[in-house]
């Protein structure tokens, strides 16, 4: 009975749940690296577009320091005399400067030197992700404190603003 002619007959429920798992682990596995390459552009996406916010306030923030702006004053009177309005013009569209505090330009230096893009990894590996999502949350943290400092953003708003009764903080839909 080495030889059943219905054996293969017998066994053909086994049969086809073998070849559809393995197409099925196939197809999973091929549908799963699709799905992670299009989160992780995603994220990918959302780091450096956090990085390119804080990048951009921290040159905001550096052109904004006193001793930046002297040195943009000093260069713009040598320049001559006959641009005088359009400097006049340009100067009240300015942006305030920031309190000349030294702990300020050390925090906004540092802001910059954290998020330059010029030394952002792009590497997809442990080690380069793990430094840069580290940047970028000190970077974060020396942004709120710069916001603090100077009175600008959402750090500073939260902080001046009244208590508010548990009601209003559970209608705007934030956990308390």
């Amino acid at each position: 009975m080495a030889n059943d002619p219905f054996e293969d007959i017998l066994n053909l429920e086994e049969q086809f749940y073998q070849e559809g798992y393995k197409q099925g682990q196939e197809d999973g596995g091929a549908a799963g690296r699709s799905e992670g390459r299009s989160l992780g552009l995603e994220k990918g996406f959302q780091k450096f577009a956090e990085a390119g916010m804080l990048y951009g306030k921290a040159i905001v923030w550096a052109n904004r320091l006193p001793a930046v702006k002297s040195r943009h004053q000093a260069s713009d009177t040598s320049v001559g005399e006959g641009k005088e309005t359009e400097i006049n013009r340009s100067s009240s569209l300015a942006l305030p400067s920031l309190p000349d505090n030294g702990r300020l330009e050390k925090h906004v230096t540092t802001l910059y030197a954290l998020v330059e893009a010029e030394t952002l990894s792009t590497e997809n590996n442990d080690e380069a992700v793990n430094d840069f999502d580290d940047r970028i949350k000190r970077a974060q943290g020396r942004a709120k404190m710069i916001e603090r400092i100077v009175g600008e953003g959402a750090a500073a708003k939260t902080k001046t603003q009244a208590p508010t009764s548990p009601t209003k903080t559970a209608s705007r839909g934030l956990d308390i």
